[in-house]
């Protein structure tokens, strides 16, 4: 059973089809089917269950393809550790990012890692879904929030605090809200995942925490959109303090009501599991904490935060 194989069975698996993984790893479609041919007579075993329209995995299949997957990564991070041994970072960095985040702060970080090592490619995945390893092409991911899977191993990279931010144009139309109350009679910018809306803020305000169910005419399930209307007048938005940034630091949009301070996240760098974690995926750990906490003692120091 060769290598090549395992990773066309791989492909046939995500793509569920013979003739697309063949298309996507730039092969014959022959080629693919003799690839599956091999492992299935190798392992004595049917891994898919084929029919004239479709093609799913087996129970055999279910059981051989995780344990399959995880074998390649541990091959492949071996590799790469002989590889970084000898002082060489190369290979491909497959990492997915959510929009706000990922377009506005961390691509431009990934650019200057990519110009650090040349013989890094880089393969970015901009989303806010919830991301499966098994699924999509990704070896990593930069995720607000503690990972609730025990499965997946993971490295905290900051606290991040947020803030309710409006442009100096709304607010001068439209008021300062002072407190939590205030914001019924706002124009709220409410952040969207799965079709349910978050339009119930929490705000903590010393030992006590306020609830406001907020009302809007912009709804969105990109978080850079919902930046893009806030800085553009349109309302007020509860973001993160790291999408905000630029915008914060720039005078561009303002924090509101800062004695009121809304729940607070964590941002996560995680993997499938602990064998993926690779010298590279250290090294990006490493920038992604020493970039954050820059920016993070910038909004300290200028009293944003």
């Amino acid at each position: 059973m060769l290598l090549e194989d395992l990773k066309v069975i791989l492909k046939v698996a995500e793509f569920r089809s013979i003739t697309a993984a063949a298309t996507h790893l730039d092969m014959r479609t022959a080629t693919a089917s003799a690839a599956v041919k091999r492992v299935e007579a190798s392992l004595g075993a049917e891994l898919f269950v084929r029919t004239t329209r479709s093609l799913r995995l087996s129970t055999a299949g279910e059981r051989y393809l995780p344990q399959c997957e995880e074998a390649l990564q541990m091959l492949e991070k071996a590799k790469l550790n002989i590889r970084e041994d000898q002082g060489v970072i190369k290979g491909e960095v497959r990492i997915a990012l959510s929009s706000d985040l990922g377009r506005n702060v961390i691509t431009p970080w990934l650019d200057e890692f990519v110009c650090e090592y040349p013989e890094v490619s880089l393969r970015c995945l901009i989303s806010d879904s919830n991301i499966d390893f098994y699924r999509d092409p990704i070896d990593m991911a930069l995720r607000y929030g503690s990972p609730s899977d025990s499965n997946i191993y993971g490295f905290k990279i900051c606290d991040v605090p947020k803030v309710l931010c409006a442009s100096k144009a709304y607010l001068a139309e439209h008021g300062t809200p002072s407190k939590p109350h205030d914001l019924l009679e706002h124009n709220a910018l409410i952040y969207q995942l799965h079709d349910v809306l978050h339009d119930q803020w929490q705000f903590d305000h010393g030992e006590k925490s306020v609830k406001v169910k907020v009302k809007g005419n912009r709804a969105s399930d990109d978080g850079d959109l919902v930046r893009r209307w806030c800085v553009s007048g349109r309302g007020l938005a509860v973001k993160s303090c790291l999408d905000m940034a630029d915008d914060l630091l720039t005078g561009r949009v303002r924090s509101v009501m800062p004695d009121y301070k809304p729940a607070s996240t964590e941002l996560w760098l995680i993997c499938p599991s602990r064998q993926t974690v690779t010298p590279t995926v250290r090294l990006l750990r490493d920038m992604l904490r020493e970039k954050t906490e820059d920016i993070l003692n910038n909004m300290k120091s200028r009293r944003i935060l």
